[in-house]
């Protein structure tokens, strides 16, 4: 629904989680396990823009990785089925752990972040802004959120949990403005004010719509 769609919200607000992602600079030249790759939308634009060593897709959804094999082509990403709560993978496999936006449609997210710490180093996490108020009401609202079960979690809630699993916040940033599927109106407003959002301390804890968090193992 999200990667696949024409609407301009769903396109602006993807590229600005990519460009976020990517500005950690953490991908580059490392080896890197993405858990919940889903159909591989973003791991393969992270194959193509960030130059990483390899790059394991790890989903539980078969379909999902049949859909990411097939779209790869010939770069040399490998895409398995597997649980994020059981990784099928040796401790310290990789260097990085990428969790990008599947905490929220987790019954244990603690326990991903566990396991992502236990196979990488480091993780890096995307998960929508829980400190948003407004996206507090769409999740009481929205048929798809409640349909879906949709949540989020506060910066400080994530901070506790990676901490609780032994690791250390390195790197913090609130980022995107644009909502998925709003009117294209409201979507080319929003992305025109979204600089100003991003860049002033208490507004962007508050009305972004995404948080990008690198946290390393500290033993």
């Amino acid at each position: 629904l999200y990667t696949k769609s024409l609407r301009l919200s769903c396109r602006l607000a993807t590229q600005r989680s990519t460009d976020a992602i990517l500005a950690t600079g953490c991908l580059r030249s490392r080896s890197v396990v993405d858990v919940g790759c889903g159909d591989g939308f973003y791991t393969i634009r992270f194959w193509d823009l960030a130059q990483p060593k390899s790059v394991v897709g790890v989903d539980p959804a078969g379909h999902a990785i049949a859909v990411a094999n097939t779209n790869k082509g010939n770069r040399s990403i490998k895409f398995l089925v597997g649980d994020a709560h059981q990784l099928p993978f040796p401790d310290n496999s990789f260097d990085l752990a990428l969790v990008q936006s599947i905490l929220h449609h987790d019954d244990n997210p603690r326990s991903v972040i566990r396991e992502a710490f236990r196979v990488a180093p480091e993780i890096l996490v995307h998960e929508p802004n829980g400190n948003n108020p407004g996206l507090k009401i769409i999740e009481r609202i929205s048929r798809y959120h409640l349909e879906h079960n949709e949540k989020s979690f506060t910066s400080n809630r994530l901070r506790r949990w990676i901490e609780e699993n032994g690791g250390v916040i390195a790197y913090q940033r609130f980022a995107g403005f644009v909502p998925m599927f709003c009117p294209s109106v409201v979507a080319r407003a929003m992305k025109a004010v979204e600089p100003f959002v991003e860049a002033l301390p208490l507004l962007n804890s508050l009305g972004c719509a995404v948080t990008v968090i690198v946290a390393r193992r500290s033993t």
